[in-house]
């Protein structure tokens, strides 16, 4: 596997190795049927109308999102800028991706996907909540990857939306995709803390 890390542990009293293989947290939930991926259709943004795409985590999803990775397809001659929102009150009217799958299709039954890819192609409607954590500019002609490494971990009834802006008169065609990973919620921890 091109990412194994090969560590050695060395046991002071008998000086005996012992070989230890590091593998990414992505490739070990895929493993485990956990990390799913998938992308929207073409959004179309301008001047005047924005784009949403988002993991959306339902609230009666019973598990917590991680989100890995994105990536933002330009295929226009302008710059897009594209708005990373944690939490956004994700427009009910959105749709669903089918486009969806996990990363492991040799299990069967293939595992299903709680969280969902929700995308709206073109609107005018701005977020009123949530909190805006970065920007990020997209070339023209150019994919955008942001690696987020599952850092970004989202409870029941949240998400993490891209709102897609771009500065032309004309629309311009981009496609957004995903990369996460969901762990069920230990109720019993939950209750706890309660």
């Amino acid at each position: 596997m091109p990412h194994d890390v090969i560590n050695y542990i060395y046991h002071t009293k008998d000086m005996k190795s012992q070989e230890i293989v590091s593998i990414p947290v992505s490739l070990d939930r895929s493993s485990q049927g956990k990390y799913f991926v998938g992308q929207t259709k073409p959004l179309f943004v301008s001047d005047e109308k924005i784009a949403w795409a988002g993991l959306v985590n339902p609230c009666n999803s019973g598990v917590n999102l991680f989100a890995n990775v994105f990536t933002v397809s330009n295929f226009s001659e302008d710059y897009i800028t594209a708005e990373i929102w944690l939490n956004t009150d994700f427009p009910k009217e959105a749709n669903i991706s089918r486009m969806v799958s996990p990363t492991n299709t040799s299990l069967c039954p293939h595992p299903q996907n709680k969280v969902a890819i929700k995308f709206i192609k073109s609107t005018n409607r701005f977020p009123q909540d949530g909190v805006n954590v970065y920007r990020r500019i997209v070339p023209p002609n150019t994919t955008l990857v942001g690696e987020e490494d599952g850092k970004f971990i989202e409870a029941p009834g949240g998400n993490y939306t891209l709102i897609l802006k771009s500065p032309s008169i004309d629309l311009d065609k981009i496609i957004v995709a995903f990369g996460w990973w969901e762990e069920p919620i230990d109720l019993a921890t939950v209750e706890k803390r309660d």
